[in-house]
């Protein structure tokens, strides 16, 4: 019962700040700031307490919600290691973000409303980690796409930011429309929606191939999976901060979590199709990064491949390593953004890379940190990280072979265009006016590149997490390694994990060249460039559909909207019943001339009637 409160506890505060933010701190937007930047740090000291005193027993807890016929829904808690492990990550970032905020926000305004948007965005993944039936998981879902929509949308004079915030949101129905089929599908064909209830089902029982990918539907739109991958680069248009939170601990995080809370529902033929779907998703995206020239996109890019890397993790029947990557990756690519941020800010809000430069003389803790997350994210080996993006190669090359060789490219690309990215960005000479002037931003915004690149360092190491936590991929990667040591092919790892990140940042180093004002591979490849640059077309095949076939369809749905409902059902109802009205009028009338007309036509209907 005390975990219970607790995790109650910490529910209630995230909604209690939300209100307070939102209705009572609405003019008082640094008292705001400073009680959600208290809150976020006292649900650390929540989170550890409930670590510390809790069992290992999952706890699983309902209440009645409402019904429906003889359909009872209920809404509950449902915490085990999985939860345990997520939640720690959430409130671990959420609460460097929050610190990142105070000095991001310092001279902006309505800042009540940004921190009760964090609130709310942090509130919907926590109901995702802890629900314990997949409507309140739908439920909370939909929570984190309006969130995101208010966060990216906060500055409203932004047009861009405006027109992300509504593309996020509407891709991200899409998903939850497939996701909310897949619940009543689930529904349909077991009579419960309860996580518990699902896990105890009877294993011989048959699992649906359709069912697995209509829930998949969630993961593909929160976690921005092919086809439906659209929305997360222009997620960056909004705030940073609200950027390192959407791409790390909240929205993508929930679709990989949902696929881990049913992973016992999927059968070998869905894990196959989301093994290649997200192979192709890795590949892609690590080619596209590379003609990118906005540092935060190069980096929203970039959680698409590792959000590949995961999704192979899943469809190889590994969801421990998924989550134990995915918690890794939480912390140095929210390193990574913040570092941006703190970039963009010093330059004056200037995010073209090659607008920049020789940045590591005017910001060196800024570079050290944005340092240690690039050696995390290229997953450097001897380093921390390693481990967990490692751990999936290693299991793709016990299990799958091909797709081993096209994760081994995109790990190659990845450190290519993040080497591109340093040597251009905090190297060589100053590009631009801006660049030349540029210096660290305050100490509350340090503190967070520090504490977040602590944490980058120390995650892969899975003997330093909690037992509660390390549970969750500990068996898994034990397994794994085991199975490498056993294959005899620990060297080629060793020689691999050193040789593509030198070769790649050596490389870079070389062709890019320090202090570059454009970009050499435009002008020395410019078809490979323009190739890339236009991201296999996908966003012109949506742009296409909706301006030449929704768009017209919906101008004919308007007319048939304006004639047949507006003009002939309520314009045309409304002249008969004006007629009709006038002519009772005048059966009541009180002159006689209007009383003899209607004599007259009483005895023409009389004659017809009488006379056939």
């Amino acid at each position: 019962m005390q975990v219970l409160n607790l995790l109650l506890l910490a529910l209630f505060l995230l909604l209690g700040n939300i209100f307070l933010n939102a209705i009572l701190l609405k003019q008082k937007g640094e008292w705001a700031a400073w009680i959600s930047l208290g809150i976020s740090l006292s649900l650390i000291v929540i989170t550890v307490i409930i670590l510390v005193i809790w069992d290992g027993v999952p706890l699983n807890c309902s209440w009645h919600w409402f019904s429906l016929g003889d359909w009872e829904v209920s809404t509950g808690i449902y915490f085990n290691n999985t939860a345990a492990l997520m939640l720690s990550v959430l409130v671990l970032v959420v609460s460097c973000i929050h610190c990142f905020s105070l000095g991001y926000m310092r001279n902006k305004s309505f800042k009540s409303r940004y921190f009760a948007g964090l609130s709310l965005l942090t509130l919907s993944m926590a109901g995702i980690i802890l629900s314990d039936n997949l409507i309140m998981i739908f439920v909370f879902c939909e929570l984190v796409g309006f969130s995101s929509y208010v966060l990216i949308s906060h500055d409203w004079k932004n047009k861009s930011a405006n027109i992300a915030s509504k593309k996020v949101f509407i891709v991200n129905r899409l998903g939850d429309l497939g996701f909310l089929i897949g619940i009543i599908g689930c529904y349909y064909q077991f009579g419960t929606v309860n996580l518990m209830d699902l896990a105890n089902l009877d294993p011989a029982l048959e699992k649906s191939t359709n069912l697995a990918l209509l829930l998949a539907c969630g993961f593909v739109g929160k976690s921005a999976q092919f086809p439906l991958q659209v929305w997360l680069p222009h997620a960056t248009a909004g705030p940073t901060p609200v950027s390192a939170l959407i791409h790390t601990v909240t929205t993508v995080a929930a679709g990989v979590y949902l696929i881990v809370r049913v992973f016992f529902l999927f059968p070998p033929e869905a894990l196959q199709v989301i093994l290649w779907s997200c192979v192709g998703m890795s590949v892609y995206a690590s080619l596209v990064a590379l003609v990118e020239r906005d540092i935060k996109k190069i980096l929203s890019y970039s959680t698409l491949a590792q959000l590949g890397i995961i999704g192979v993790a899943l469809g190889l029947g590994f969801p421990g390593l998924a989550l134990f990557y995915i918690s890794c990756h939480a912390f140095f690519k929210a390193l990574l953004f913040l570092a941006s941020g703190s970039v963009i800010i010093a330059c004056d809000q200037e995010q073209d890379i090659f607008r920049m430069g020789r940045l590591r003389k005017k910001m060196p803790l800024t570079t050290a940190t944005f340092l240690v997350g690039l050696i995390g994210l290229c997953g450097v080996v001897f380093v921390s990280i390693h481990p967990s993006k490692g751990g999936i190669l290693q299991a793709s090359y016990l299990y799958d072979r091909t797709v081993f060789y096209f994760l081994l490219f995109s790990t190659f690309m990845t450190s290519v265009y993040m080497g591109r990215l340093f040597w251009i960005v905090f190297m060589g000479s100053a590009n631009s006016e801006k660049a030349s002037q540029a210096c660290e931003c305050s100490w509350i915004m340090r503190i967070p590149l520090v504490v977040l690149a602590l944490f980058s360092i120390a995650s892969g190491y899975s003997h330093w997490w909690p037992s509660s936590l390390s549970s969750v991929f500990g068996a898994e990667l034990d397994q794994v390694q085991q199975e490498i040591n056993s294959a005899q092919v620990t060297g080629i790892f060793l020689f691999l994990g050193i040789a593509l990140w030198v070769f790649a940042l050596v490389g870079t180093r070389y062709f890019y060249g320090l202090g570059v004002k454009e970009d050499k591979l435009e002008q020395k490849v410019g078809f490979l460039y323009r190739f890339l640059a236009n991201k296999l077309w996908i966003d012109s095949i949506y742009q296409f559909y909706v301006d030449r076939i929704q768009q017209r369809i919906a101008h004919i749905l308007n007319m048939l909207d304006l004639l047949l409902i507006g003009g002939f059902l309520v314009r045309g109802i409304a002249v008969i019943s004006c007629l009709l009205g006038m002519g009772i009028r005048l059966i009541h009338s009180v002159n006689r001339n209007y009383y003899v007309y209607w004599v007259l036509l009483s005895m023409v209907l009389l004659a017809f009637f009488t006379l056939g």
